[in-house]
């Protein structure tokens, strides 16, 4: 059967596994102690709030705050780089309330439309980034979106659209009144906005020095100038004693300048196969102890099989003598870092672009370092390695061949330590501009593989609960189902998606459409239905202006849900869950009726399933919340709408048989 702010995924140790059995379980264990539990929508907004931080106010910025305050609806426009998008989503953040909840509109993968007027929760904050849409899907856009504002209205909900900057179809006269255009903030008081919150007190001297006038007199995008802030933040970080902030500053603009010849020279110079295993390895493991750099160098000697040196130990240069011929030295600290800011990426790209052979190797020999353990290479020495060999392939566009090399390290034999580095190499890929969605895609495809390994479906459970889930929750959700739906001797992916829509009413709607919209024969979505339909959290408020079982969608989808129970499961696998909404009707008095209104027209006039539920009713009585008078009660209200639905007529109950219930 076959049926889109930063997450950190760190590295526990794990055993070898050598063969197929319960060792699998062993490896994958290990590796689930690096998962953080983090809240998804809690990251996402912290990561909203550090962009707030950061954002300085575009003209136009004033005039879209007014207009999404009086109409709900704002339409953004703008040259590339001029920061509509992170303008769209700082007005979403000012916006934030104990209610509703922020997330971004994303193509519908499944057939479905982009703009789904169900999947919109009351107060919600709403950003569609059209910025890089083609034709075709501005103008499905321009036909479902006057109706889809109707919705975001009734809900009281906020709507964001971030235009495409290329566009051939006018705005109706409709939508033009709620657009407005976004001009370029003045580069130098976003540099200082970036390196005051980054905390450089001395930041209001860069108006004066020669290298950020310079730097800035070139129009740029917005991610280059607080790409430019984090050079110089890192330029202080490896200054030398007596720098000034005017050296800090030439330090980051001479990162930013093409370094290829300079590199390509050095190379060049280092004429001995170890002193160029030695550049690359500090280059790959930048700022960890020397010991890591010494072991992994030697690692790399062996993987490209170089002759090894056969004199005696005692007559080998040290290493302090070795890091100085490749411009690099040691810490106090005895961590192992180049003399200029930035020298790394570009010994990496330099060595990435110009030997093409070696690129075979380096996969080979970064599998082999990450195995190495503490305290020689640490978790963060790890993570950081296979950083930079990612963003090698994804600098130059090598997308499946990441893929295929995260697959590779998860495939068994493996270990914990390989699984986490296939976990890390896949977010690097998701949290990549660029190639984020080709990621987001390629875990789709896995996750409806009916032959997934169990290690690489664990590694994928991992990156959708705690990568994707955080800036796109329904993609994480999407694939999350269909991982559930293929796990055979394990409920880690039902787990994680049961906890994705734990905390979130949208995600539990959007949950229930997917279940009960189009029906199917997988076992386990009878099982996430009667988790998904707790009913405790069908009632409650839950940072929502009302619950959803208030909602006439929500109950409609609860109505389908359960006739799929009550037809495909016998009495004693739905007894459990019957009785849990039994008692939650006997505690809510608010919702008794419509509890019980959906499980008798889940029912659709089956006689046997009515029965089953009655007999269920008089059982539960016994353990009611309130005593078994209260669960009796309610017994009998369950039992006039189930003659009400059968067309039998009861008698109207005595005028004191609610006070019972009090």
């Amino acid at each position: 059967m076959s049926d889109s702010a930063n997450a950190r995924i760190y590295d526990p140790r794990g055993p070898v596994h050598s063969g197929i059995g319960d060792q699998v379980y062993v490896v994958i264990n290990e590796f689930a102690k690096g998962s953080s539990g983090r809240n998804p929508r809690h990251l996402a907004e912290d990561h909203l709030l550090w962009l707030w931080q950061r954002f300085v106010h575009p003209r136009g910025f004033g005039q879209a705050r007014r207009i999404l305050a009086e109409t709900s609806t704002v339409l953004l426009d703008g040259a590339p780089g001029s920061g509509r998008t992170s303008a769209a989503r700082v007005l979403l953040h000012e916006l934030r309330r104990d209610v509703g909840s922020f997330h971004e509109l994303l193509p519908g993968e499944e057939g479905e439309s982009l703009l789904v007027p169900d999947l919109v929760g009351d107060e919600d904050r709403l950003l569609l980034d059209l910025a890089a849409a083609d034709e075709s899907r501005w103008t499905e856009v321009l036909e479902e979106l006057p109706s889809f504002r109707k919705t975001v209205l009734d809900h009281g909900a906020h709507l964001v659209v971030a235009l495409p900057s290329r566009r051939t179809d006018r705005l109706a006269v409709e939508l033009d009144r709620h657009r407005v255009e976004i001009f370029r903030p003045r580069g130098m008081e976003v540099l200082l906005r970036h390196l005051r919150q980054d905390g450089l007190p001395q930041a209001d001297r860069a108006r004066s020095v020669p290298a950020v006038s310079g730097f800035l007199d070139t129009p740029r995008p917005m991610r280059e100038i607080a790409e430019f802030a984090g050079f110089i933040v890192r330029a202080r970080g490896a200054a030398r004693a007596g720098d000034s902030f005017t050296d800090w500053c030439e330090s980051a603009r001479k990162a930013l300048a093409d370094r290829g010849p300079q590199v390509a020279q050095h190379v060049a110079d280092l004429t001995e196969g170890p002193q160029r295993a030695l550049l690359l390895t500090t280059a790959m493991l930048h700022g960890a102890h020397a010991d890591a750099v010494h072991n992994a160098t030697t690692l790399l000697l062996n993987a490209v099989d170089h002759p090894k040196d056969d004199r005696p130990l005692l007559e080998h240069a040290d290493l302090a003598t070795r890091l100085e011929e490749v411009s690099a030295g040691l810490t106090q600290h005895g961590t192992v870092h180049f003399n200029e800011v930035e020298y790394d990426s570009a010994v990496r790209t330099h060595f990435w672009d110009h030997m093409p052979d070696l690129r075979e190797h380096l996969r080979t020999w970064v599998g082999q370092t990450v195995e190495l353990t503490v305290p020689v290479l640490s978790p963060d020495d790890r993570h950081d390695m296979v950083r930079r060999l990612s963003d090698q392939y994804l600098r130059t566009g090598r997308c499946e061949e990441l893929a295929s090399l995260a697959e590779q390290w998860a495939t068994v034999p493996t270990t914990g330590r390989r699984l986490r580095a296939a976990a890390q190499a896949l977010e690097r890929g998701l949290l990549d501009e660029r190639h984020g969605h080709s990621f987001r895609g390629k875990i789709y495809a896995w996750s409806r593989n009916d032959r997934l390994s169990e290690p690489l479906a664990h590694v994928l459970v991992e990156v959708c609960a705690e990568v994707i889930a955080i800036q796109h929750p329904d993609q994480a959700l999407v694939r999350l189902h269909h991982l559930a739906r293929r796990e055979r001797r394990t409920t880690r992916a039902r787990d994680a998606l049961c906890r994705l829509v734990q905390e979130d009413h949208r995600l539990r709607r959007r949950m229930l459409h997917r279940l009960v919209s189009s029906p199917t024969s997988w076992p386990a979505d009878i099982d996430l239905f009667l988790q998904t339909s707790d009913p405790a959290a069908l009632t409650r408020l839950g940072g929502r202006a009302r619950p959803l079982l208030d909602e006439n969608v929500v109950r409609e989808q609860l109505t389908a849900g359960w006739g799929m129970v009550f037809g495909r499961l016998p009495l004693s696998a739905w007894a459990k869950n019957v009785r849990h909404w039994l008692h939650t009707a006997c505690s809510d008095e608010h919702h008794a009726g419509p509890l019980l209104d959906v499980l008798v027209s889940g029912a659709a006039g089956r006689g046997e399933v009515f029965g089953a539920l009655y007999a269920t009713a008089r059982r539960a009585e016994l353990t009611a919340p309130g005593g078994r008078k209260h669960g009796s009660v309610l017994t009998d209200l369950l039992l006039r709408k189930i003659s009400a639905a059968q067309g039998i007529q009861q008698p109207s109950p005595q005028p004191n048989s609610r006070e019972t219930t009090s």
